[in-house]
């Protein structure tokens, strides 16, 4: 009976237990339920990612320039892992010894906080965690009780969601240091000029305290109460045994020092570039050397000052190894208004003058049409309706591919690329990454090639690139994260051969056989004028640098007396030679497998043969590609027969020429090389003799070889005298006409282009020099007269 008594009694005593836990475990769930509740309803007002402000840096972590947010605040984003050790030792010291522990609020402080208030009646210290002071940061409200508790569960919400270190990357960021500053890493590019990873003990004691009181303690405004407040934190780190006694000390000696507030900005345009491209990015870290970039920059500014008023400029270093940009200035002065310092002049369309002109030779080189040496004419002459001329007016006769490359001759670029063809030139530079822009409607033409186009900088710099790059150029990266686009160019070979006739050009001021200690980089250079002294280029490369270099004014007007050659490349030389040395860039590259050396002959422009000397009247050693040796290009539209070999049967007793069908007694052959018929004024008399047909013989019908009209040039003859009029101040005038032509006849003094007439117009010549004086008159045909004077007075 007991037994079962005490079964029945047991159940009822457990009871009351049970209904004790239900209500705790309800008023938990209750509890929690409403915390997650206020939780939703409340969340935490952490900065949008999207939005801030935003730094540009270089490739070292230095600002270039920062863009403020919306509210006008500066702050360069920074992690725990980005800052100097010994500024979270001060900060967390100082501020918060158990910020890695506590939940985000330590009662033990805020009770000691209280405490202390309560005896003192007045605040002695602040309770408050670093973890709370970030939800103060997030979320500003007042200093009373109920603003306390506010921040107090805020801080919890904090730490319930994030991570420490992520509470402590917040607190970095977003930290008040006075004026429009926050965070750690803008403050200590502000006020110490470098970075915060780069702290000493005092720099991180100072930016420690500075949020407490960051209007009071702005160091350059206040830098003794700056460093009183300073001496207190080293004062701490001591005490607890963070920092040695000595090292204290030595930070005590420094001197609060701190720069005007004075934002960064270096390569202003292209960081304006990158932000606009990134809107929300709030770190672009970009390929620039920053200590590059300031060099540069003012070696742009004191440059410019001798140029003329609004003036501006633009110079791009590309590094060949990545295709990476190590300074960009898009324009002399970015704040200048009368500059148009605003416009990004590295981007901008503008005519590149004959900057082109390499390519052209580098692509006629891989199509097999000419070697280095082969033989180019450089003389008056028309394409359909195109004319061109030669920047000086001047005229050189027969030259070499080489050096009228170097010499950036017009006429025989043109040549070359109406053999090219400019279309397909054209596309060959758009398939590299070279574009170029025409005017609506317009197709590729002949003109592109002196510059009637537009081209961009940064195109070209990425395109010249290849000259150094085994022929494989591609797009300027700007940031770490561009990729890297590469495009072949020319064939390996071809580069090397334009490189090397790039780098036998001389320096300004020097000769080729002037001395030189080889210490400095080869550079193989080449400079443009547009039309109108518009556009001043010069664009080199070393081994491991292009260097690309603008002068002109952003509006398009000219600059007159102002080119490539006199503006441009004295600047483009200045930086080359202020870049890094490395081992090797003075020294010649070997020939790729693909290129040889050959001695070759003018005017055939073939390989010398022994068994064919006569052929032979210049040799020549040339750099050919592939074992390919062309012949000289044959002329165009010569009307006459002049050209290549020319075979003529001959009577050996007396010389002279034998037509078909006409005999001798004993008949011989002879090879005659012929020279281009453009190029006859220039030749030297025994070169004309060699190159000329033997007399016909009077026995023997007429053979079509001498069948075109001879030009003669009417008004003065050969060998004549010419002098002003006696007590006359007004120099001697000759009226000149050309005849025997009924076309446009181009005419020449000193090898310099006065006029053109059609047919037999004529035309007034005048004296102001005395001296020998050579005029000629050429047709499009070939046929020309010349005729040498002496001017007496």
């Amino acid at each position: 009976m007991t037994s079962l008594a005490n079964k029945n009694i047991e159940p009822s005593s457990q009871a009351p237990r049970r209904r004790w836990w239900k209500p705790v475990f309800a008023a938990l769930f209750i509890l929690v339920a409403l915390v997650l509740i206020l939780d939703r309803l409340f969340p935490l007002p952490l900065p949008n990612p999207g939005q801030g402000s935003t730094v540009v840096v270089a490739r070292d972590g230095s600002p270039l320039r920062a863009f403020a947010d919306a509210e006008g605040i500066w702050r360069y984003p920074v992690s725990v892992e980005e800052v100097s050790p010994l500024y979270l030792e001060a900060l967390v010291g100082y501020e918060d010894r158990w910020f890695w522990q506590h939940p985000g609020v330590n009662p033990l402080a805020a009770l000691r906080a209280l405490g202390q208030m309560i005896w003192n009646r007045r605040v002695v210290s602040g309770g408050s965690t670093l973890t709370m002071q970030v939800a103060r940061i997030l979320e500003p409200h007042s200093r009373s009780v109920g603003g306390k508790v506010r921040q107090s569960l805020r801080a919890l919400q904090l730490e319930a969601h994030l991570s420490k270190t992520e509470i402590m990357n917040l607190y970095l960021d977003n930290a008040p240091f006075g004026g429009t500053l926050q965070g750690v890493e803008a403050a200590s590019w502000a006020y110490l000029g470098h970075s915060a990873s780069r702290l000493s003990h005092a720099e991180a004691a100072l930016l420690a305290v500075l949020p407490q009181a960051p209007s009071r303690l702005r160091p350059d405004r206040e830098p003794d109460a700056a460093r009183v407040a300073r001496d207190k934190v080293l004062e701490r780190m001591a005490s607890l045994d963070v920092w040695t006694a000595a090292e204290v000390q030595d930070a005590r000696i420094e001197h609060v020092v701190a720069r005007s507030l004075k934002p960064a900005l270096s390569a202003a345009l292209l960081a304006r570039r990158l932000h606009q491209a990134q809107p929300q990015a709030r770190r672009i870290e970009t390929t620039i050397d920053i200590e590059l970039q300031r060099s540069v920059e003012a070696r742009v500014r004191n440059y410019l000052a001798r140029l003329p008023e609004r003036t501006s400029a633009a110079l791009l270093v590309v590094d060949n190894d990545d295709l990476s940009a190590r300074a960009y200035v898009g324009s002399a002065m970015f704040a200048d208004e009368a500059r148009l310092g605003h416009v990004d002049m590295v981007r901008a369309w503008r005519s590149p003058g004959s900057t082109l002109k390499p390519f052209l030779y580098g692509m006629a080189l891989d199509d097999g049409l000419i070697h280095s040496e082969s033989l180019l004419i450089d003389a008056p002459q028309s394409f359909g309706n195109y004319r061109p001329g030669n920047f000086d007016l001047a005229f050189n006769g027969p030259v070499g591919a080489a050096e009228a490359l170097r010499l950036s001759l017009n006429i025989p670029a043109v040549d070359l690329l109406d053999r090219v063809g400019a279309s397909r030139f054209s596309a060959r530079l758009a398939n590299t990454g070279l574009h170029l822009q025409l005017p609506r409607g317009v197709q590729p033409n002949l003109s592109i090639i002196l510059g009637g186009t537009g081209a961009r900088m940064e195109d070209l710099a990425g395109a010249y690139a290849a000259f150094n790059r085994k022929g494989i150029g591609g797009t300027v990266r700007y940031t770490q994260d561009d990729p890297m686009i590469e495009r072949r160019v020319l064939s390996e070979g071809a580069a090397w051969i334009i490189r090397e006739i790039l780098e036998a050009n001389p320096r300004p001021g020097y000769r080729a056989d002037t001395f030189d200690s080889g210490s400095r980089p080869r550079v193989a250079w080449k400079t443009g004028t547009s039309y109108g002294f518009r556009d001043a280029w010069a664009i080199g490369g070393t081994r491991h640098y292009t260097v690309a270099v603008w002068i002109g004014r952003p509006d398009g007007t000219p600059l007159p007396g102002q080119y490539g050659a006199v503006t441009a490349l004295p600047l483009l030389f200045q930086v080359v030679d202020s870049l890094p040395r490395q081992a090797l860039s003075a020294v010649p590259e070997a020939a790729p497998g693909s290129v040889e050396e050959r001695e070759i002959c003018w005017p055939l422009g073939l390989a010398y043969d022994e068994a064919n000397a006569e052929l032979c009247q210049q040799k020549h050693d040339a750099w050919v590609l592939d074992g390919v040796i062309p012949p000289t290009l044959p002329e165009r539209d010569a009307k006459n027969w002049s050209g290549g070999v020319v075979n003529v049967r001959t009577d050996v007793s007396s010389g002279l020429r034998l037509s078909q069908g006409c005999s001798a007694s004993e008949v011989g052959e002879i090879n005659i090389p012929r020279w281009p018929s453009l190029a006859y004024p220039w030749l030297s008399r025994k070169q004309r003799q060699r190159s000329s047909l033997p007399a016909l013989a009077p026995q023997c019908a007429e053979d079509g070889l001498e069948t075109l009209q001879s030009l003669r040039i009417d008004g003065i003859g050969d060998g004549s005298s010419v002098a002003r009029a006696p007590n006359s101040d007004k120099p001697a005038l000759v009226r000149l006409r050309a005849l025997g032509s009924i076309g446009e006849v181009a005419w020449l003094v000193n090898g310099r282009l006065q006029t053109t007439t059609t047919g037999s117009e004529s035309w007034e010549l005048s004296f102001p020099e005395t001296g020998e004086q050579t005029i000629t008159a050429m047709t499009d045909g070939g046929r020309w007269a010349q005729a040498t004077i002496n001017v007496l007075r």
